[in-house]
């Protein structure tokens, strides 16, 4: 089967500001502290690195890396705030378009499943690993797998990515608006599940982190994970039979 890819340019107006390399450029400067030891870490001269970071400043007009000579550490180099939102817009739209290119194939809906572990007042979360929303927390789940049952989907996910092994109570709903993934039109069937205990979690699979946060001190979910917790709470303080947020 053939497969698309495409190269992404950040411009503005007629002025060329970005590509891959010229982030990668950017992003290790960023990482390192450096010029020299961003140089050192791509494998390329101090020379070249900063004759690129001179053509990205020439191009937008104003100053995207400062840079301090000197001291014990041989000088530092940070990118202003400049360069950090060309860093933030180059990410958000090269991930954006390269999906679509990737996915773009994909012209019915996919079938996911996400389980909400919720148990005295508390919530367990994993940490994204990849992208989409990498480094967000969100609910555990994932895709369901040729010739498996939805419910075993969620089960297994939740297993994989917390070593948690749950049991569900119910369903919290079906989410299936088209842009709620921008990987494709992405449906979800989240389960509202049950555990001996959240404290003995630990990430795996797809998640970099698992964390347990009290329900009135959510951060920002990915997708549209903050308004499935929400319902899974509604469904929990309408059962006068439930203990789960006691």
């Amino acid at each position: 089967m053939y497969t698309t890819d495409v190269k992404v340019y950040l411009k503005a107006g007629e002025q060329f500001l970005l590509s891959e390399g010229r982030y990668t450029i950017l992003k290790a400067i960023a990482e390192t502290g450096s010029l020299s030891r961003a140089a050192a870490k791509l494998g390329m001269s101090y020379r070249y690195l900063w004759g690129v970071v001179r053509k990205v400043e020439a191009a937008c007009g104003e100053k995207v890396v400062e840079r301090e000579r000197g001291g014990k550490r041989g000088g530092a180099a940070w990118l202003t705030p400049v360069g950090r939102e060309l860093l933030e817009v180059f990410e958000r739209e090269n991930t954006t378009i390269k999906n679509y290119a990737r996915y773009k194939h994909l012209r019915k809906p996919l079938l996911t499943a996400d389980g909400v572990l919720i148990k005295n007042g508390k919530i367990l979360l994993v940490k994204r690993k990849n992208e989409p929303w990498k480094g967000m927390y969100a609910l555990p789940g994932g895709f369901v797998e040729y010739g498996e049952r939805v419910e075993d989907t969620v089960l297994r996910e939740v297993h994989e990515e917390t070593g948690l092994e749950a049991q569900i109570l119910g369903i919290v709903g079906v989410y299936s608006s088209p842009d709620r993934d921008p990987r494709g039109h992405i449906i979800t069937v989240a389960y509202l599940l049950d555990v001996p205990s959240l404290e003995t979690a630990r990430a795996g699979d797809d998640a970099s982190d698992v964390k347990i946060f009290e329900l009135s001190a959510i951060p920002q979910l990915a997708s549209d994970h903050q308004k499935i917790v929400r319902d899974a709470v509604k469904i929990l303080k309408k059962d006068v039979r439930s203990k789960i947020l006691k």
